[in-house]
């Protein structure tokens, strides 16, 4: 779906009907982002759309916090950091075709912004992976993917020194149980952990990460 003011609400009568598809413009959605423009702005602040289509409020959010890398003069230090921003983003949609396309968009905007076709070995792979396991397919309401398993969500938690990323996985339906407050944040505003996690990974350096498929 293009970037613009213009982009179209609906993909089809019959999807609304079915799913109750309807897509938010790009004014709306900075408006709404606005709101909260400090975490917007923050590079590893997390945000979670549990019905994301294909990806209108997660593209401004990831080009909100891409923009904070421009001034950035290392190629790795500014593919590590973009990892970072990816690394926050999360979506969920019921239809596949949006899911994938959320995860493409993504992709896209993230190489576009490189501004450098020269990605360091592995780069690419570790930012589709990513993209991968933070865009799920499935029903945010049941907490499961379409193949009828629970959706878990990897935390991405980076270590600046060595340019690694430390994963540990959670189940989504922690999130919104009565016992736990339905957040990606604390009450100072910082990025909180999925409640514990249902399995945790050695630390990887961030071209290296479509190697934790290995581990699985």
């Amino acid at each position: 779906m293009p970037d613009n003011e213009n982009t179209k609400q609906i993909k089809s009568r019959q999807r609304v009907a079915d799913h109750g598809e309807v897509f938010t413009n790009p004014r709306e959605v900075n408006a709404m982002l606005d709101l909260v423009r400090d975490e917007s702005f923050r590079l590893d602040s997390r945000f979670l759309e549990p019905a994301c289509g294909d990806g209108n409020f997660l593209i401004e959010i990831l080009r909100r916090k891409l923009s904070l890398l421009h001034d950035i003069k290392s190629q790795m230090e500014w593919e590590f950091k973009s990892l970072i921003a990816v690394g926050s983003c999360y979506g969920i949609d019921i239809l596949s075709d949006n899911a994938e396309a959320c995860r493409e968009r993504l992709f896209s905007e993230v190489i576009r912004q490189t501004g450098n076709k020269n990605y360091t070995c592995g780069y690419e792979k570790s930012l589709r992976y990513m993209l991968n396991k933070n865009i799920i397919c499935g029903d945010a309401l049941t907490y499961r993917t379409i193949e009828n398993k629970l959706i878990v969500f990897c935390e991405w938690t980076p270590i600046a020194g060595n340019m690694q990323f430390s994963r540990r996985d959670f189940q989504f339906d922690f999130l919104v149980t009565q016992s736990h407050q339905y957040s990606l944040f604390d009450e100072q505003g910082e990025a909180c952990s999925f409640d514990e996690p249902v399995r945790s990974y050695p630390p990887l350096h961030y071209t290296q990460l479509y190697r934790y498929e290995e581990q699985i």
